[in-house]
């Protein structure tokens, strides 16, 4: 008899297959129309789970907040916060007051949501045009969107935009970075496995039954093209 199918497992849940690491709350202080608020960098903060690093920010309202780092970023450094911040890294300030062509992270999608696209490491987008209620940025991926010009934004790149570059060298090392985000690793092939162990295994290596299965199955049966609606080839006209 063989072993309950990963998929089987998968299904029925539990605490090997969900994100256990907090990773940190970030998000901007609450809008206050008119007013620049002043802060200091505290610190920075590596949170499991998180590419990235956090920045602990105290205001001159003797109040915390952590936020997600710009690249360049000091501990001891002065920030601003609001309509009237100056242009510099780390600022953050509403769409309406930052130039067209400059580099700007973490923005919000709604006003006051605390900051919601471009967020991860070494990403930025750029202010590319402006009318009388919506500001368009050009995102990452290269689609450009329209907000509100009362989102705000954080002046400059996320940090640790090289972190791609140093490799994880051990096995281990990317189980572990895999498990702080609940990502199932390593990912063997159905038909690479034993019959007992997947509906596609067994020693002829290919499915040996229909790929496509309702979206109904059960889980150890709810592999390949799940309530496809076609499969194969598209023929040419």
């Amino acid at each position: 008899m063989g072993r309950r199918l990963k998929s089987q497992r998968r299904g029925k849940g539990g605490p090997t297959f969900r994100a256990t690491k907090k990773a940190g709350k970030s998000s901007y202080p609450p809008v206050e129309k008119s007013k620049t608020i002043a802060g200091q960098v505290l610190g920075f903060e590596k949170k499991p789970g998180r590419n990235g690093l956090l920045a602990r920010i105290l205001t001159d309202k003797k109040e915390e907040f952590a936020v997600i780092a710009a690249e360049g970023m000091f501990v001891g450094q002065d920030i601003e916060i609001g309509e009237k911040a100056d242009l510099k890294v780390g600022s953050i300030m509403p769409l309406s007051r930052i130039p067209e062509g400059c580099p700007v992270f973490n923005v919000e999608m709604q006003p006051g949501d605390g900051g919601r696209l471009v967020r991860s490491t070494g990403s930025y987008s750029l202010v590319v045009s402006k009318t009388a209620k919506t500001a368009t940025i050009r995102l990452p991926s290269g689609k450009n969107k329209a907000l509100s010009l009362e989102c705000r934004a954080m002046v400059g790149n996320a940090a640790c935009g090289e972190r791609t570059e140093k490799p994880l060298v051990k096995a281990g090392n990317k189980y572990y970075f895999m498990k702080a985000k609940s990502r199932p690793w390593p990912i063997v092939r159905g038909v690479a496995m034993n019959a007992s162990d997947h509906p596609f295994g067994g020693e002829q290596h290919h499915a040996g039954k229909s790929k496509s299965v309702a979206r109904g199955a059960p889980p150890g049966r709810k592999v390949g093209q799940i309530a496809s609606k076609r499969t194969g080839r598209r023929k040419r006209k």
